[in-house]
């Protein structure tokens, strides 16, 4: 019978043994903590099992709640508005004052954002809103149609062909446009483009144009300063100046080119292909090679006047 004897000298080694709890220093209040102070150890042995059962109960603790016994919020927490500086003028309502006018929203708006998609700049500013006014052409699944740019350059359609592209699955047809832009007063361009419908390839081969400016040297009476030549690809384009009341005597993509440059007097004339494209171009070529004699008295550091000697 020692396994008794044994369990209850430890049971009663266990039930004098008390916890007493410890307090932590903090500069914090206190807060709402319960402590536990002592546990209380009640054995219970059972018939079946030869180890004791242990229960722990907790005593309920004092709150400690003394640190807001001499505090009050109305007195001791002092509110301290700032100073008001000398001379300040509240600033007005926000519903006093007139009402601000459309155009003054609209310049603010695109003082702060840019030019709004209805492409009027309220600013004055010279910017032109891409895709800004676009309408229909139909009802329900037509396409969209873009105006034209209005940057002082007029559009002339010189050719419109088909040109057919075979693949593994058959052929695809597209079009090809030649379209020559110019102001008329000595700029001009020649663009080329292709897409699956013409109107698409025309508008393609005005931006390419665009993009492809020159500037045509003409005298006060609207013709060339001197002859020139130019070639491209198999084409060869002769130009001359004209006397005044001549008119321009061409024809094909010259004449398109010389009448969009602005040239009133001038004589010109398709020597190789009659490809209207590379005639174009070959018109380009002719007319970059020209130069202004007052250009080449500079460069040449002499007055005007020798020239002619």
């Amino acid at each position: 019978m020692a396994m008794p004897t044994t369990a209850s000298a430890t049971l009663s080694s266990l039930s004098s043994l008390s916890l007493h709890s410890i307090r932590r220093l903090s500069l914090l209040p206190t807060t709402t903590t319960t402590t536990i102070k002592a546990f209380s150890f009640l054995p219970s042995l059972s018939s079946s099992s030869s180890r004791p059962t242990i229960i722990l109960r907790a005593r309920p603790s004092d709150i400690d709640t003394s640190f807001f016994d001499n505090v009050d919020p109305e007195e001791d927490v002092a509110f301290d508005p700032p100073e008001i500086p000398e001379g300040f003028v509240s600033p007005p309502s926000f519903d006093e004052g007139p009402m601000e006018t459309e155009d003054e929203i609209a310049a603010a708006y695109e003082e702060l954002y840019g030019p709004a998609y209805s492409g009027v700049s309220v600013l004055g500013n010279d910017i032109y809103v891409m895709d800004s006014k676009v309408k229909k052409t139909g009802g329900f699944g037509s396409k969209v149609k873009k105006e034209k740019v209005r940057d002082g350059f007029e559009e002339r359609v010189v050719q419109v062909r088909r040109v057919t592209k075979v693949v593994k699955g058959g052929k695809q047809l597209h079009f090809r446009a030649i379209v020559v832009v110019g102001d008329k007063q000595g700029q001009v361009g020649v663009g080329v483009g292709k897409a699956k419908e013409v109107i698409a390839a025309v508008q393609k081969s005005a931006v390419n144009a665009r993009r492809n400016i020159i500037t045509v040297p003409m005298t006060k009476y609207l013709t060339f300063p001197h002859r020139s030549e130019g070639d491209y690809g198999a084409a060869k384009v002769m130009l001359r100046p004209a006397s005044p009341g001549t008119g321009v005597i061409a024809g094909g993509a010259v004449r398109i080119v010389l009448e969009m440059a602005g040239v009133e007097n001038a004589l010109g004339k398709q020597l190789g292909s009659k490809n209207a494209l590379n005639n174009a171009r070959a018109t380009v070529v002719a007319v970059q090679q020209m130069r202004q004699f007052r250009d080449v008295a500079r460069e040449r550091g002499i007055p005007m006047e020798e020239l002619w000697k």
